[in-house]
């Protein structure tokens, strides 16, 4: 079951992975708006599509466990064996049954029913999720929401089941591994917990860390604005080309006092910046990447960095030696060392054990294999709990002004803010500007031809880009990917945010497309 994510363009190795088990017999669900190539190979190989309505991915959700509950589909052993809260999610899920969410989801009844009834009674059931279910105002609920459909089944702890968040971009997990996360150290020790604060301390050589943790992202753009935050050192990372609502973010930089960008090309971020410090490609420096999976695995230099850039290992010892608090490492490997030293899960990992294939994480000492499978006999706080969750509505939704939904995201030929892939010539004849999706249907009501120049509007902002014609789109919603530097798309997102995390709401935001 594949949830908000387009595979085969923005997670393209996975994609293929899933191309090859459709070819060998698997049944495929999509639920996704778009008529994305994973969805019509979803139908075209006797799976199912389910085309909702966009931000209704949780009544979808709900509705389809209440089948599993209503038709005797749980899995009733493995809940009662291994998860806590039952009764609390039948007696939520009861007022959801498909027949009263149909008609706000977009829907038939009976086929939400079906795809109940295909993952519940499938033997191996594994879900995949991308930025269709995070990028919401619900985002949070709505992983959740999948996590419940997993218990309920038993569908994980076994091979070929489970649940797996398909990430924004490479490294992500690694990132949040080390400690990224405002609220985690290294190896997710918490910063509230004393005993592991006085660990890390005494491994780093201070007398004491922070108790209280530091800001989310969005809350760091009011600080600065506000003038609690005076300076930011933003590495690898376009902010002011990929964030949600970008206007505010911009503006957000030109508050600060000092602002540090350590990337590889000048993006829209490095333009803002006060300076800009050159870093190595991945091609240029040795390290590690964690993949979704948690495997670690090696990255090996293949060529000198170029002119002044340098590896951002070293970069952040140097800036750190200046500031008068030496590391004094001369190889990643010495900070792997110092990875396992510290943090729990990763007590086993090493440069020499990594190898050709790497190690998969939890890996706690050095006899220890990895561990490819988790939850295979207990979750980490014993008994999974279910989580009852219910329908968050979107920051704003279309009416008359603006009768259509902008959904955004990210095409075969271009990555991320494109600041790589736009330099590639062949790249970029494929996919030399942006466009925006329409279906036939509202190109006829909107007067939009296929070929032509149009202006996209929101609340925020306004664009002029080139219209494309298509059944891909749903009718009522259109789609942009946000690539190209020269139609910065998240001018036109809505300001809305996960209620826990603050990820924006990138799916959701009304427009109206105009001929010009």
């Amino acid at each position: 079951m594949i949830c908000g994510s387009n595979t085969t363009e923005a997670h393209p190795i996975v994609g293929l992975k899933v191309k090859e088990a459709a070819r060998r017999g698997a049944k495929l669900i999509v639920i996704d708006p778009r008529g994305t190539d994973v969805a019509r190979l979803a139908e075209a190989t006797g799976g199912m599509w389910i085309r909702l309505r966009p931000g209704t991915n949780i009544l979808l959700l709900n509705a389809m466990l209440n089948v599993i509950f209503s038709e005797g589909l749980d899995a009733k052993a493995f809940i009662e064996e291994r998860t806590e809260n039952v009764d609390a999610i039948r007696e939520h899920v009861a007022d959801y049954p498909p027949e009263k969410v149909a008609d706000a989801i977009g829907i038939p009844a009976e086929r939400i029913r079906e795809a109940a009834r295909q993952y519940a009674q499938a033997e191996n059931a594994l879900i995949l999720y991308g930025l269709g279910v995070v990028e919401h105002k619900g985002g949070t609920a709505g992983v959740m929401a999948l996590a419940n459909l997993c218990l309920a089944t038993g569908h994980v702890g076994r091979p070929f089941n489970g649940i797996n968040p398909l990430r924004g971009q490479n490294n992500v997990q690694g990132a949040c591994d080390m400690g990224t996360l405002p609220y985690n150290l290294p190896g997710y020790l918490f910063t509230d917990d004393a005993v592991s604060r006085d660990k890390v301390a005494k491994a780093w050589g201070v007398a004491s860390l922070p108790a209280k943790g530091g800001l989310l992202e969005p809350q760091m753009y009011d600080g600065a604005v506000e003038g609690g935050v005076k300076a930011m050192y933003i590495v690898g990372y376009d902010p002011a080309h990929t964030q949600s609502n970008i206007s505010t973010v911009q503006n957000a930089l030109k508050h600060l006092d000092f602002l540090v960008v350590q990337d590889i090309f000048l993006t829209e971020t490095g333009r803002c910046a006060h300076v800009v410090l050159p870093a190595a490609s991945f091609y240029e420096k040795d390290g590690t990447f964690t993949s979704g999976e948690r495997r670690i695995r090696r990255v090996t230099k293949a060529i000198e960095p170029k002119g002044h850039a340098k590896a951002d290992w070293e970069i952040v010892c140097m800036l750190s030696q200046a500031m008068g608090y030496p590391m004094l490492y001369t190889h990643p490997s010495m900070i792997m060392d110092e990875i396992a030293r510290v943090a729990p899960p990763f007590g086993g990992v090493s440069y020499d054990r990594l190898g050709s294939d790497g190690l998969v994480w939890p890996c706690p000492t050095p006899d220890h294999p990895g561990t490819p499978l988790m939850h295979t006999e207990r979750f980490p706080r014993g008994k999974a709990r279910f989580m009852p969750v219910s329908h968050i509505l979107s920051e704003e939704d279309a009416d008359r002004e603006y009768p259509l939904v902008l959904i955004t995201g990210r095409r075969l030929e271009h990555y991320n803010n494109g600041s790589m892939t736009r330099r590639c010539e062949k790249f970029d004849e494929i996919a030399p500007c942006e466009l925006v999706e329409i279906n036939p249907e509202d190109a006829r009501r909107f007067g939009v031809k296929d070929g032509e120049f149009v202006q996209v509007e929101s609340r925020r902002g306004r664009l002029k880009v080139i219209a494309k014609v298509t059944e891909k789109s749903r009718t009522g919603s259109v789609f942009m990917a946000f690539h190209h530097e020269n139609a910065l798309v998240n001018q036109l997102t809505s300001p809305g945010m996960d209620y826990k995390t603050l990820t924006p709401e990138y799916k959701v935001c009304a427009v109206r497309v105009s001929a010009l």
